[in-house]
């Protein structure tokens, strides 16, 4: 149950690593604060940092991890292959893993996305590849998709077949990140993951505040004695999710973390979870196969 959760509860990927469920972004963190941050971050009690090439601050996340006296393996440190790599397919993919470690300064990523479906099946299969050849030369430990369709995720796996039957290992997903929140609750992709047992993260989990002042946020937020973000994130934990929740503000890091002093009710989730699909970011789950 989600009241038993404290900031070390982990999630069991299929990889066989554990998982950190609350996790700490740094989307849009600029690469000049993004040491300091994550210094913050870890000081609270977070071990997962969710980072992306296309952030352009991985190298602020391995100065953290240096810095703050951690063991490398006390971290759980995800960063994502950027569409201009995937749409090249296998070789561009590998060559930007080879390049996020350098820039990262680590042996090895604990996780690696495909940040998004495009570039056509052919270069999906490929950057896939990559990425399971990745996790055979021990930079990866487990690989998965964000921002991936029904249409994507199961082609993926059909790509997962293929590459099993053509080179004796085609992978495994173990992560799939998507921005979910009440107002883009994605149930059809939650439901993919949880019949398959893949843990699920959701980024944007307080939809970058565009929702502050609603109704029913507030009058749950009052309920509880928290604040709203409080609230989303939680909403988040209760549903299964792992929720990537990001701020540069130390006070934030921390509020964001104190979620496990209370429960939402049954009918808290369902009241507060609607049937908009108002997503904050981009859309890549939208998009055909043929991208």
């Amino acid at each position: 149950m989600a009241s038993t959760y404290n900031l070390n509860s982990t999630y069991k990927l299929k990889s066989g690593y554990e998982l950190p469920r609350l996790g700490f972004g740094v989307y849009q963190t600029p690469p000049e604060e993004t040491q300091k941050a994550v210094l913050e971050a870890f000081k609270v009690g977070y071990r997962h940092i969710d980072s992306a090439a296309a952030y352009r601050n991985e190298a602020g996340v391995g100065e953290a991890i240096r810095a703050s006296g951690l063991s490398r393996s006390d971290v759980f440190f995800t960063s994502k292959i950027p569409t201009s790599a995937i749409k090249g397919g296998y070789e561009t993919t590998k060559e930007q893993i080879k390049k996020s470690l350098e820039t990262a300064g680590v042996d090895y990523f604990d996780l690696i996305l495909l940040h998004a479906p495009y570039g056509g099946s052919a270069s999906r299969k490929g950057a896939w590849k990559a990425l399971v050849e990745a996790v055979e030369e021990g930079k990866l430990r487990s690989i998965g998709v964000s921002n991936y369709g029904i249409n994507h995720l199961d082609e993926l796996e059909k790509h997962i077949a293929e590459l099993k039957s053509e080179r004796g290992n085609g992978g495994v997903i173990s992560v799939g990140q998507y921005e979910i929140h009440p107002w883009c609750a994605r149930n059809d992709i939650v439901d993919w993951f949880a019949k398959r047992d893949i843990a699920l993260e959701a980024y944007s989990p307080v939809v970058q505040g565009a929702r502050w002042g609603d109704k029913t946020l507030v009058k749950l937020a009052e309920k509880h004695g928290k604040t709203e973000a409080q609230i989303l994130v939680r909403w988040s934990l209760q549903k299964g999710l792992i929720p990537l929740p990001k701020s540069v503000t130390p006070s934030r890091i921390k509020e964001n973390a104190e979620l496990y002093d209370f429960e939402l009710s049954k009918d808290d989730m369902v009241e507060l979870e609607t049937t908009e699909y108002a997503p904050v970011c981009w859309d890549p789950v939208k998009s055909e196969l043929d991208n």
